[in-house]
């Protein structure tokens, strides 16, 4: 006789003699954690509108056990067509268990390629109850695609280069003496000779769990993200906008910059990430920000309570084509499409590219804004170079020049309109993500940057000295400054 078929799952343990391991009931929420993620990452990949990567998904604060939801997100992907198939051939993921079907495939895995058994709650039940009729149908799918194992079945759809670790020092919270001396007891630490407060790490390095982390007192920030708000280079006291903020980390480092002087006001349209971005606010100690939950688009640049905006950061919804070996895209099931979703994918960056276009003429319509920097996650050149080239007529008209952030990094735009030379892109070449930034000065800025006088230049390297607190060790910052605030070599339409 059959043994009776569980019923859908309660999300409880059982509270019985095996419920009492803690690795089991560990287990138990992990699945759940790893399905809800699971659903989010799958339905967002199916109607192409993601909610986050793989990564920012589960390490958003909602997520307890991170290390294991992950493993088990990242490893319930990568045998999701597997897995699909033999449930079908099975008939385990009937309509009664359709609702659950995210929590039945991180379940099927774990059962099947990790745990090997579970005891707790009615998915476990249930594919402990077809374990065996799922493993037969395992052998028989290797027979006939005549392979050795179910792992040569499981597609190699990326070789990711291992890349060194990095990580920004929150200046608000410590100094970045502080954290070298301490992450040196455990790890090899590299200053970056480029971008002030950033450390270098070995490649592989987990401080997902570190105090320094949860603390806020350290951000793991790619340094292609990290260069965009050093280029913006914003002045202590400035009133700034972050126009698409979420999750947060360059508005944060934007506080930084200025030693948590003056105001920054973070825009975010989706409710979801508005919520991400004000837990990293809490997070960095940063108090001179203001969360605005709606859209950029609709500030009005005439508004009296924005006259005196000086910067405005924009780093718009993109194609995130830059970073989608970080985003682990590979393992979502549109990859494995190819060019199944060219088309989609062309229209899909055409539309983003207007929104951008539209962006940008509107972050350059502010009558008191000095600078703007328009950085993107893309390699496209729609999203990149196109996007500047279209602005310039108006930037012009309004006073703009392109200045070149970073003069030294050899990377520069495509050659595709005169003065792309001003334009920096990043490249995972460079062991990097794959980013985009051009830097917008208005004339009379630029000019007052440059003028010995004016003590533009002078005053920009005073103030990167500067740290809230006095907290602060001055020596690698100097000479970031020194090459990184100057306007020089602007483009003029």
């Amino acid at each position: 006789m059959q043994p009776a078929a569980p019923t859908p799952d309660t999300s409880r343990p059982r509270h019985d003699a095996n419920s009492g391991d803690a690795a089991e009931r560990a287990a138990f929420f992990a699945r759940r954690e790893a399905a809800s993620v699971l659903r989010r990452v799958l339905r967002g990949d199916a109607s192409r509108r993601a909610a986050g990567s793989i990564k920012s998904l589960v390490y958003s604060p909602s997520v307890r056990n991170k290390r294991a939801t992950f493993a088990l997100v990242c490893q319930t992907l990568k045998y999701l067509p597997i897995l699909k198939e033999v449930l079908a051939s099975s008939g385990v993921l009937t309509s009664k268990w359709k609702k659950q079907e995210e929590l039945v495939f991180v379940t099927a895995y774990d059962i099947l390629f990790g745990q090997e058994t579970a005891t707790s709650g009615s998915v476990e039940q249930l594919i402990m109850l077809h374990k065996d009729t799922l493993m037969a149908l395992l052998e028989k799918m290797c027979l006939r695609r005549k392979v050795r194992s179910v792992e040569d079945l499981v597609s190699k759809k990326s070789t990711v280069k291992p890349k060194p670790r990095f990580l920004r020092v929150n200046t608000l919270r410590t100094t970045t003496d502080s954290v070298i001396e301490e992450l040196n007891k455990i790890h090899k630490v590299d200053k970056d000779d480029m971008v002030p407060d950033m450390l270098v790490l070995p490649p592989g390095t987990d401080l997902h769990n570190h105090h320094l982390v949860t603390d806020g007192k350290v951000f793991l920030q790619g340094k292609a993200s990290c260069m965009v708000a050093v280029a913006l280079c914003p002045k202590p006291g400035w009133k700034v906008i972050d126009a698409c903020a979420a999750p947060g980390n360059k508005t944060v480092h934007l506080s930084a910059l200025m030693n948590g002087e003056g105001s920054i006001i973070a825009c975010e349209l989706n409710k979801e990430r508005t919520k991400t971005l004000q837990h990293t606010i809490q997070r960095s100690g940063a108090n001179n920000i203001k969360t605005i939950n709606g859209d950029f688009l609709d500030i009005d640049s005439n508004d009296p309570s924005y006259a005196e905006v000086r910067a405005i950061l924009l780093d718009p919804s993109c194609s995130g084509s830059g970073i989608s070996t970080e985003r682990l895209d590979h393992l979502l099931p549109s990859h494995s499409r190819g060019g199944q979703d060219d088309e989609s994918t062309s229209a899909r960056i055409r539309k983003l590219s207007a929104f951008q276009r539209k962006a940008l003429s509107h972050a350059l319509s502010f009558p008191s804004v000095e600078r703007v920097v328009y950085s993107t996650c893309s390699i496209h050149q729609a999203e990149n170079e196109d996007v500047v080239s279209s602005v310039l007529p108006l930037a012009s008209s309004l006073g703009f020049e392109l200045a070149t952030p970073f003069p030294q990094w050899r990377r520069r735009g495509l050659p595709v309109f005169q003065g792309s030379e001003h334009l920096l892109r990043t490249d995972p070449e460079d062991g990097l993500e794959g980013f985009f930034i051009a830097l917008f000065v208005r004339e009379a800025a630029a000019a007052d940057a440059v003028r010995p006088s004016s003590g533009g230049l002078a005053a920009c390297k005073q103030e990167a000295r500067r740290r809230r607190n006095g907290l602060m060790a001055f020596s690698s910052l100097r000479l970031s400054r020194m090459v990184l605030c100057p306007t020089r070599g602007t483009w003029r339409r």
